[in-house]
């Protein structure tokens, strides 16, 4: 049964030992009522609570707190996805977020550089290599652990298709040209192309456990999987794809990625950048998900991607396909639920637990939701490199 939150506890910060328990938690419950959530409420998406320190832990760790307290069950919800929806479609302008938070993260990603070529790897040993047997199970048959492309789909494993089919077509891509997939992942496009367009692949990746798949699964096939930093890289290639690794890129290197790019790209080449995207330009990252799934990333804004191709791209193509990443995230978290009981049973050393279990829900459904509330979009971009020659380009759809 949840718990009244009103209760003190001795841990409370200085903020909160001088409010009254009563008035801590009537702040709280009138901001999620703005949002049309309630604590300990009868509706699906309304907060359960389990631990009476859970007001207390989310005023003082925000965001964090309040994915860690999950984690460690001090609270439930049925429908995390619509909870976060209803949050996030009121709150937009990371009010979550204290002011020392926002300076710190200016501080980070302005003068540090989390993504720096020895930290490049880092979230590819803390995230993607959780486990292949995880993602096999959780993904479509092409291994697509981005946005499905949902328009005449009726699973995710056509709308993954339907995807690959439509990256292929706005790369124009011919028999006989190569192409440079930076961040392949475990190769599913890579494949595909191979295959059905007849092109040469060279594919880029920082984790240990995506290129071994990925050679397994393009065996025979015109294709190269690197283990390999893209900064690294020399060469030149007739088409550029990069899906779901912008992501990974951190602002301090927006414009070294633009530019080295536009050094692998033959002169008449084509360059199809797909990625998350924000409405607003700001520097922060959600301190949960930096944390425990995507180390050192950073969502672009619109301002933030053009500012750092100017000199290098010239704009052919922008698509919005946002909308498409809310059932797409709901299909892998349908897949993950399903499967659970046989990851717990089969790889008793890969510590899938029940925190495990509980933070992989929260990730999946908490970005579900923030697709559904338009706070978070997936852009496609055509580009070609400034000072090719004039050649008109209708993108398809």
């Amino acid at each position: 049964m949840p718990v009244d939150i009103g209760t003190s506890s001795s841990d409370d910060t200085l903020e909160d030992s001088l409010s009254q328990p009563e008035h801590r938690t009537g702040i709280i419950e009138a901001w999620l009522n703005k949002a049309g959530v309630r604590l300990n409420g009868d509706r699906s998406w309304d907060i359960r609570v389990h631990n009476p320190k859970l007001v207390s832990r989310v005023r003082r760790e925000r965001s964090l707190g309040l994915g860690e307290s999950y984690m460690e069950h001090w609270w439930d919800c049925q429908e995390l996805d619509e909870l976060f929806f209803r949050l996030l479609l009121k709150e937009q302008n990371h009010e979550s977020l204290t002011t020392g938070q926002h300076i710190m993260n200016w501080i980070v990603s302005h003068v540090l550089n989390q993504q720096s070529r020895n930290r490049a790897f880092q979230v590819g040993e803390r995230h993607y290599d959780t486990g292949n047997e995880l993602f096999e199970r959780m993904l479509d048959p092409h291994m697509q652990y981005s946005c499905g492309y949902w328009k005449k789909a009726e699973d995710l494993a056509q709308a993954q298709e339907n995807k690959l089919d439509l990256i292929c077509r706005k790369l124009q891509l011919e028999p006989g040209q190569t192409l440079l997939d930076i961040g392949c992942g475990w190769g599913g496009l890579a494949r595909y192309a191979a295959e059905n367009y007849g092109v040469e692949v060279t594919g880029l990746t920082i984790s240990k456990e995506q290129q071994q798949l990925a050679q397994e699964r393009c065996k025979g096939l015109p294709v190269t999987i690197l283990l390999q930093d893209y900064r690294s890289l020399i060469g030149k290639f007739d088409r550029l794809v990069s899906v779901g690794m912008f992501e990974h890129v951190g602002l301090k290197n927006y414009q070294t990625y633009m530019k080295q790019s536009h050094r692998l790209l033959n002169k008449n080449g084509l360059f199809l950048l797909h990625t998350i995207g924000t409405n607003m330009t700001h520097c922060d990252t959600d301190p949960w998900i930096q944390k425990y799934i995507f180390p050192n990333g950073k969502i672009p804004s619109q301002t933030q991607m053009t500012h750092a191709m100017e000199g290098f791209w010239v704009m052919e193509d922008w698509q919005n396909l946002g909308p498409d990443y809310d059932k797409t995230l709901m299909a892998w978290h349908d897949n993950f639920v399903q499967q659970w009981p046989d990851l717990r049973k089969h790889y008793p050393e890969k510590h899938y637990d029940e925190m495990f279990f509980r933070m992989w829900r929260y990730y999946l459904l908490q970005c579900a939701g923030a697709f559904r509330a338009r706070a978070l979009q997936l852009w496609q971009l055509v580009l070609r490199p400034q000072g090719a020659a004039l050649e008109r380009y209708d993108a398809p759809r």
